[in-house]
């Protein structure tokens, strides 16, 4: 393969760790330097392309790039711009085209989810149908754990980290003033059709009636007379009560209980915070003193409290996406695939532990709330990627 450039960029809502792929993936390609000669970042992604707003990464220093790891945001900046159909706006696809054959690109990265990971294909569509040699590989980001055929998606081991932690505090406080002040606390996460970070609250509890008490899910229809009946009966038992709810819970009719009628960029529909309807349902039918908070960007940007597993597998997938382009790989994605079920040996988490300056206590509370949350799910656990063995493959 003759020595071509790359492009690379960061597309839809930010992760804490999109820029250890960035790293990854940078680090990688110098390494490769017979094959690839400079990496341009687009910024504000696909846009940067359109606009012939690059990046030349190359005058970057080797610890700038490292940094990248560890740096919250997303470097190059990103965009939510969704290219329409070829047919349709093929004059879009051609400028990319001829902004890549200006700059000598034959390869071309878009770090991003679905939508992404979908305009990745269609640049290699066009890009065959004009001729142009260029390889295009995705690169998995979602924190919503909603991409297909990868076991998970990163971002959002992170996001499950911050949830969990941020709600078993929350739950404390709430249960230290329950008796004289506030009853219910509703923490809304996001996840518009997904229930992967609701469902990783049920991390923040311990033991049989830790917080949280009641989990909505964006797969299931809001119930209110069963939900305020649930409310009530944690009320009872617990004097207290811990909700924590998706963005995108729909009502029976198939409706977002907190739609605003409006779009985004990408043509989903923009919503306007499920967390004060629900605080005000229970107010009104139930009488209680309610509080809610939406994280919303803290939980997504969260960087300082990063799973290092979800950083390890963010760098790796970036890593990942460099070899398959120079093994000629394109209209591909880099996937974390799932090689046992079973967490590795105690004994194997204690020397990881001992690296890490943990003790054996932690690392076995750790192994204790993954085989209650698979025991009481009746399945693997929702959040096991750390410790876990993997390996990378491409869809």
């Amino acid at each position: 393969m003759v020595r071509t450039n790359a492009f690379y960029a960061q597309s839809g809502g930010v992760s804490a760790v999109i820029n250890a792929s960035a790293s990854g993936l940078l680090q990688t390609a110098r390494q490769r330097s017979g094959k690839i000669g400079k990496v341009y970042a687009g910024r504000n992604g696909i846009i940067g392309a359109l606009t012939e707003d690059m990046i030349d990464t190359s005058v970057e220093s080797e610890a700038a790039i490292a940094a990248l790891k560890h740096t919250p945001g997303a470097a190059f900046g990103s965009c939510r711009y969704k290219l329409g159909s070829i047919h349709e706006h093929r004059a879009q696809y051609e400028r990319l085209i001829e902004v890549f054959r200006a700059h000598e690109i034959g390869f071309f990265f878009y770090n991003g989810g679905g939508d992404s990971q979908d305009t990745a294909y269609k640049v290699s569509q066009l890009a065959a149908e004009l001729a142009y040699p260029i390889v295009c590989v995705g690169i998995p980001k979602t924190i919503d754990n909603d991409l297909p055929i990868t076991d998970c998606s990163p971002g959002f081991g992170s996001v499950a980290k911050y949830v969990a932690t941020s709600l078993r505090e929350a739950a404390l406080d709430l249960a230290a003033m329950s008796r004289t002040s506030t009853k219910v606390f509703t923490m809304e996460v996001m996840g518009r059709h997904a229930g992967w970070t609701t469902a990783a609250c049920a991390l923040a509890g311990e033991h049989e009636g830790d917080a949280p008490h009641i989990l909505l899910l964006p797969e299931v229809a809001f119930n209110e007379k069963r939900f305020l009946a649930k409310v009530e009966e944690a009320l009872e038992r617990h004097d207290h009560c811990v909700i924590a709810v998706s963005e995108g819970v729909k009502g029976p009719d198939g409706e977002f209980l907190s739609a605003l009628g409006l779009k985004d960029s990408f043509g989903h529909a923009q919503l306007g915070g499920v967390a004060p309807v629900i605080s005000n349902l229970i107010s009104t039918k139930l009488g209680c003193k309610c509080h809610w908070a939406v994280p919303d960007y803290l939980m997504r940007s969260a960087r300082h409290i990063a799973a290092e597993t979800d950083v390890e597998q963010a760098y790796a997938v970036g890593r990942a996406a460099v070899e398959f382009a120079i093994a000629g790989r394109s209209s591909v994605m880099p996937a974390i695939r799932r090689l046992s079920d079973a967490p590795l040996s105690l004994g194997h988490h204690r020397g990881a532990a001992r690296r890490g300056g943990q003790s054996r206590e932690a690392v076995a509370l750790r192994l204790h709330q993954r085989r209650r949350l698979r025991d009481h799910r009746g399945g693997p656990p929702l959040f096991g990627a750390t410790h876990r063995r993997r390996s990378l493959s491409a869809i």
